[in-house]
């Protein structure tokens, strides 16, 4: 699905995928493709940003917070300047409290987190040991940190392998751990799921990319390279 307000899109959109064997289904806005999103469940979805009435960021918060919808792959096409750029190794998923078993499972199997070492940055030592407890029945071994300098502290001396970071923490918050995680290129590589309770502006979506298979910049649409990558993603989901 390609949810556009540029007709050039729709049209380029369905001659890179027709030819591959896909149906390509087009919307013109956030509501449409949100409609159109719950009635027939697309494998990938492609989001402009920038649109009239609902924006991207938006159509992204309401698909994220359907347990139907959650874990379709979302591929953000967007005009983004080099400074925000940088932030598009963020968060991988983000998680809204109260935290739901429901997603915290789907999120398990799709990236088959069932073996290795999580983090959970939390503050709340109540969150933190009911988020604990959730992972461990999945078989991950569990650390936990009260705050994003504690944590920094526990991947130096071991690199998880998937992060639970809550963004309100008192010391060093998520927003500020992200950014310090990512100035080391051997643990960017690392899955972030965010915890948040906030509403999240723009600018904080823009800094997290929660939920984005891929963050791309109109300019740099090469056809070639970007046809590869969400083809990758479509053929990596179960059928």
């Amino acid at each position: 699905m390609v949810i556009d307000d540029d007709p050039m899109v729709h049209s380029q959109m369905k001659r890179y995928f027709e030819k591959e064997g896909y149906r390509v289904v087009t919307a013109s806005d956030g509501e449409e493709g949100l409609e159109l999103a719950r009635k027939l469940h697309p494998t990938l979805i492609t989001l402009d940003v920038l649109m009239p009435g609902m924006d991207g960021w938006t159509v992204l918060t309401k698909l994220k917070a359907d347990p139907e919808l959650a874990n379709i792959p979302v591929f953000v096409i967007s005009m983004v300047d080099d400074e925000n750029k940088g932030y598009s190794l963020g968060a991988s998923e983000y998680l809204t409290k109260p935290i739901d078993r429901t997603r915290i499972h789907i999120l398990m199997k799709r990236y088959k987190w069932d073996s290795g070492s999580a983090l959970v940055v939390e503050d709340d030592a109540g969150t933190r040991k009911m988020l604990r407890k959730m992972l461990e029945e999945y078989g991950l071994n569990v650390s936990e940190a009260g705050d994003g300098k504690i944590a920094l502290e526990h991947v130096r001396k071991k690199s998880p392998g998937v992060i639970f970071l809550d963004l309100m923490m008192p010391v060093m918050d998520g927003f500020e751990f992200i950014e310090e995680l990512r100035k080391t290129p051997e643990w960017r590589s690392i899955p972030i799921v965010v915890i948040t309770s906030k509403e999240l502006t723009h600018a904080d979506r823009l800094r997290l990319n929660g939920g984005v298979e891929k963050l791309i910049e109109k300019k740099f649409l090469d056809e070639k390279d970007f046809l590869k990558e969400v083809l990758d993603v479509l053929e990596s989901q179960p059928s």
